[in-house]
């Protein structure tokens, strides 16, 4: 599956002391701030993708502007970023809104991947190097699969093939929740934790078998089609290796996607799926958290043709911490609208103060577990100075670009 286009970076020079500064993030499974600098010259990031029945909400966008800051402050600390990402363009979701609204399936998938293709584009969103459909994976799943009943982690319900979660002595190190979380969470995101002949509530589907009228491939368990979680365990292994630095996404996906697709992984290869997890927080509109299910969504496509500057709405999103649940005010974007303004006002100055310690500032800001309001206070605060400096606003508006991916 094509990515989307990638927008160029500018070298930001950097002092000693600015190399010098660690990288600390919130990891979700280790329940603390944690230095998620690299280990190897290649930093390596999986990032979970949409499923493709509707356009991208501002808490999609969230979600890929926080995890396109990580991927700018470790190419500031001078690291080959290798970012993959899927998009699950098979999946009842698609499939209940195809059928809701009379569109082929397939069609609908791509018409929406193009959009979010565009909106990612427009925010200036790095694009990851091998983007992933399910579809276009499937041969993948299939060799997982198969791997995971060699080692004894694979029972039939019926037709369907279960991922037993008891085959993973350390099932839960992802989410830290209780048992009765887990099965709360499996009913209310698409789990079955009531099926019977499940060896476990929390077991999960590997492959489903065929419905009648709904996709399938054929594949040696018989025809039919994946189960979520396996899909992004299959790419990420593939494209990134046996383990790989950061898993990221949505506090949605901690569980139950997230922890099983670690779970389903490790038993497989015997490593950690990931190094680090990280998460973002939920965006709400009108007091409940914004989504496609309950019809509450903010579409930056829709404020795109509304005329409104994507680097806005990219300040918009900054100005909230990645991690903390927060909502969507149109407010936002008219306050975001003005510091656009005024900081394109401030880097255009013939003469400017040096922009030395403000970019130092920056750097320990977004590798303080990537502090965004924080950066924009720093930047709002370089506008409101004076200096005498000819290429300061040039060189900050360079390290704005670079390190926030505002492009003035």
């Amino acid at each position: 599956m094509q990515s989307w286009s990638r927008p160029d970076v500018p070298h930001v020079p950097s002092t000693p002391a600015d190399s010098a500064i660690p990288f600390f993030a919130f990891d979700t499974s280790a329940q603390k701030l944690t230095d998620v600098t690299p280990s190897q010259p290649e930093a390596r990031l999986y990032v979970c993708g949409i499923t493709p029945y509707d356009a991208t909400h501002m808490g999609h966008a969230a979600t890929y502007v926080a995890f396109d800051l990580v991927q700018r402050q470790w190419l500031d600390q001078g690291f080959d970023v290798h970012f993959v990402q899927n998009v699950t363009d098979v999946d009842d979701p698609l499939l209940e809104r195809a059928t809701a609204t009379g569109q082929n399936w397939e069609e609908l998938a791509v018409s929406e991947t193009n959009l979010f293709r565009e909106d990612m584009t427009a925010l200036r969103v790095l694009p990851p190097r091998h983007y992933i459909g399910a579809v276009e994976s499937i041969p993948l799943v299939i060799d997982r699969i198969e791997k995971l009943r060699e080692a004894g982690a694979v029972y039939l319900v019926g037709d369907d093939l279960y991922f037993s979660v008891n085959s993973d002595p350390n099932f839960g190190a992802v989410s830290h929740y209780s048992s009765d979380q887990m099965v709360t969470l499996c009913r209310e995101r698409g789990g079955d934790p009531d099926r019977e002949g499940k060896h476990a509530p929390m077991d999960c589907l590997l492959w489903q078998a065929e419905r009648p009228g709904e996709p399938s491939w054929p594949s040696p368990f018989g025809a039919g089609r994946p189960g979520w979680h396996i899909e992004c365990a299959a790419i990420a292994n593939e494209y990134l290796g046996r383990t790989f630095d950061i898993q990221g996404g949505g506090s949605d996906l901690i569980f139950p996607h997230h922890e099983m697709s670690a779970s389903q992984a490790a038993v497989e290869t015997g490593e950690p799926f990931a190094q680090h997890f990280l998460h973002t927080g939920m965006v709400g509109y009108d007091g409940e958290k914004m989504s496609k299910s309950k019809g509450n969504l903010v579409l930056v496509s829709a404020l795109r043709t509304g005329g409104h500057d994507p680097m806005a709405i990219r300040l918009a999103l900054l100005a909230h911490h990645y991690r903390a649940d927060w909502e969507w005010f149109d407010s936002d974007l008219d306050a975001a609208t003005v510091r656009l303004e005024r900081w394109s006002h401030a880097f255009a100055r013939t003469a400017a103060p040096s922009p030395t310690r403000a970019i130092s500032a920056l750097r320990n800001a977004l590798r303080n577990d990537l502090d965004a309001p924080g950066s924009l206070d720093i930047v709002d605060q370089w506008c409101a100075e004076t200096g005498d400096s000819p290429q300061a606003g040039a060189a900050m508006r360079d390290a704005v670009d670079a390190l926030l991916g505002v492009r003035l």
